[in-house]
Parts: structure tokens; sequence; C-alpha cells
């Protein structure tokens, strides 16, 4: 675990020379990474600037999405045509001659949860229960902080009445999954496979900011030293699988600009 990692921009030769001659795959996450937190899910848009980035990347290496978001939700907020998508985790991936659905047998699970939770929470103002394909969210960034326990609770309570799903968390959020050993880790892992991007020619490098992003992070590192590469985009100093950081999406987005740059001129 690394405390405050270098910054991936600030030092952006040191970075690029860990590339070597390798070309990097990247796979990004969307909330907090290229677009800033928002109240309600659907006002969390990208900047132009960053899709105009991500569209210059697409045609110098392999770019994906990986996202806790729904698949649909994702590829219409994304909207760059032609790239791998992984909503809700990683259950739900899509692209070019690829499609792969993990859990599909727990949607009855999920849908029994959401009835429950919206039940559970009906009463409390800004809880927003979120229902995607292979999970659902509880946001509470809307919630008044002396509620926010009781949301807590109601979510634990559900997951209680409902063994094959596992609660995690992330930033003012709640979320129910399958309960089954996959993750945006796994997902990465899977999509190094399936797209043939194993091999040494090839640097995975995931960018993400919350909870979430720790288990692609981990993923990479599994591989062993120098095989892949975690940025954490984070304000904050605070203990990461991560080797660089980035501070926040606006950064996030000059430090792909540059990449694409660095790719261009090679």
């Amino acid at each position: 675990m690394h405390l405050s990692p270098p910054s991936a921009l600030a030092a952006f030769d040191a970075f690029t020379a860990s590339l070597g001659d390798r070309t990097p795959a990247l796979f990004l996450d969307y909330d907090g990474t290229l677009a800033a937190i928002a109240p309600r899910p659907e006002l969390a848009v990208m900047p132009v600037e960053a899709r105009t980035v991500v569209q210059r990347l697409s045609a110098l290496c392999p770019v994906a999405f990986v996202s806790g978001r729904d698949l649909d939700d994702l590829t219409t907020m994304v909207a760059v045509d032609g790239l791998v998508y992984a909503g809700s985790h990683g259950f739900d991936l899509r692209g070019p001659e690829l499609r792969r659905q993990v859990g599909v047998e727990y949607v009855p699970d999920l849908d029994t949860a959401e009835g429950q939770l919206r039940d559970r929470l009906g009463g409390i103002a800004g809880a927003l229960v979120e229902r995607k394909r292979f999970a659902i969210a509880i946001h509470t960034r809307q919630v008044a902080p002396a509620e926010k326990p009781l949301v807590a609770d109601a979510v634990r309570a559900v997951v209680e009445a409902q063994p094959r799903l596992r609660m995690t968390g992330g930033k003012e959020l709640f979320e129910l999954r399958p309960n089954l050993p996959w993750d945006k880790g796994r997902a990465v892992l899977a999509l190094l496979e399936a797209l043939g991007l194993e091999g040494p020619g090839t640097l995975p490098i995931y960018i993400g900011d919350d909870e979430t992003d720790e288990d692609a992070f981990r993923a990479l590192a599994s591989r062993g030293d120098g095989r892949g590469i975690g940025i954490r985009v984070m304000e904050e100093p605070a203990e990461t699988a991560a080797a660089w950081s980035l501070h926040d999406p606006t950064e996030a987005t000059a430090f792909l600009g540059r990449l694409a740059d660095w790719l261009a001129q090679g």
C-alpha cells in the first residue's frame, strides 16, 4: 500500500519511462475520475474536453471504461463508439465482438432487495435507490447527516435478509451486488484475456477514484512488478494500492491529454 503516491502528471517523464516500449491499455472509471461527483448520478456529466481526449486515445491504444454504473447508462454518458464498456463493477461487459454477463441468476434476488429498500427508505428524504441490471446503489449524498445512520441500518437489514447478495461501499453510497467473487479487478483481468492484451507488449493502466477501484489496483499489482499500473484520483492523502495519483477529474483529463500527445509522437 502507498500513502500519497507521486503525481502521474507532475512526474510525467518518470511515468512514461515506466512504460518503456509497451503499449498502454487504459481502463477508466467514470464518476470522480473523468466526471466530477454530482448530487445525483444523472448530473455527473463528463466534460467535452474529457470525451475528446478519450476519443483521441482510442485511436492510439486500447481504451475501456469500468464503472459501477449500469452498462447502458455508462455508454450513454461516455458516448464514444468503439470502446469496451464494463458496467455494474464488471458484471456486465460489452464491446466490439465482446459480450459477457456475470451473475444473471442473481437478478431475482436484486429485484426482491430493490422492493425492500424502496419500502424501508421511502420515508427518508434524499435517500436515492438506483437500480442497475446487476447492482443496486443507495445514494446518501442528499440525506441529512442525522438520518444517514438510518439508511445504513435499513441497507444492512435488507442484506441480512438476502444472503445471495453482499454490500459494498463508496463515496456517499452503499451498494448491493451478487455475492460472487467478482469485482472491477477480476473484470479487468478478464478483459485483458478476452481482448488478447495479456502479453509483454501491453501495459494495463487503471485510473479510478473510489474504494471499489482498489480491487482493480490490487489485481494489476498481483500480475507482478511492472506488469500493471494503478493511478488513484484523490484530493486528500489516503492509503492506496495504486502506485501513482492524480488530484481530480480535471487533472486526470490533463494527464490523459498529455499521454495522447506522447503516444502520438511515438
